[in-house]
């Protein structure tokens, strides 16, 4: 997916340079999406499109431990959404975002190192899941995480008979909780077993909707800026 750029990332079909939650109602998630698993952090993502709360999953506790520090460090303030592609994810994190002019080429940029990657299963792509984005498999065969980048998963939904043949075709096997998310809330289900999910959207689904729906322009950069305005851990 890229066109030679991040979330290229994300698309299991192009070798790309940084990638790429359950809902009930609009603006809030069903849940956890994986019964029992634990949550100890939240974390405010202030727009100009409006709020989103994330939680970070304990069981990618490194992702959960960066992700804090960066939050706390102040280093996600003022950067851009500068992947955003409607039906599939919005993502945000290259730090050469922040005052970029118009039309300049982004999605490369990061804090100098990766992180191992955390593939947990039961960890999916539903709608509202946060996962990091990451270089592709040719130039990354370990999978490793960007260090800052990640994205948030819109998707879209997906019928039984579309399951199956992305079953057929991977030699995989949806789990039930997976089937009935991506048939109903929906989701980016070709991305399972490929990125890190290392959380996903507790409040705020409506505004993910609202970024994704933004008119873009090359490397699906949004063609007016969308910026985090602030981040910070919740207690």
């Amino acid at each position: 997916m890229k066109k030679q750029n991040s979330i290229s990332l994300i698309s299991l079909f192009l070798v790309g340079i940084f990638l790429v939650a359950g809902c009930n109602r609009s603006g809030s998630t069903a849940g956890n999406r994986e019964t029992g698993t634990e949550m100890s952090v939240r974390v405010l993502i202030s727009t100009d499109k409006g709020d989103i709360v994330v939680a970070l999953y304990d069981k990618t506790p490194q992702h959960r431990d960066n992700f804090i520090k960066l939050v706390q460090d102040g280093f996600y303030d003022g950067l851009l959404f500068h992947r955003v592609i409607s039906g599939f994810m919005i993502q945000t994190g290259d730090p050469l975002s922040r005052d970029a002019v118009p039309g300049e080429p982004l999605g490369t940029g990061g804090p100098g190192y990766t992180i191992p990657a955390e593939i947990i299963p039961g960890l999916f792509h539903h709608k509202g899941a946060l996962a990091a984005a990451r270089q592709g498999d040719q130039a990354n065969p370990e999978r490793r995480s960007s260090g800052s980048q990640f994205y948030i998963v819109q998707g879209r939904v997906w019928s039984e008979n579309e399951l199956a043949q992305m079953e057929q075709g991977r030699g995989i096997a949806f789990s039930e909780e997976q089937r009935e998310s991506y048939t109903t809330i929906g989701g980016t289900p070709h991305l399972d077993d490929a990125y890190t999910v290392f959380g996903y959207v507790v409040e705020g689904l409506d505004v993910v909707d609202r970024i994704a729906s933004v008119e873009t322009g090359q490397r699906d950069r949004p063609a007016e800026d969308v910026s985090i305005i602030s981040m910070q851990i919740l207690e």
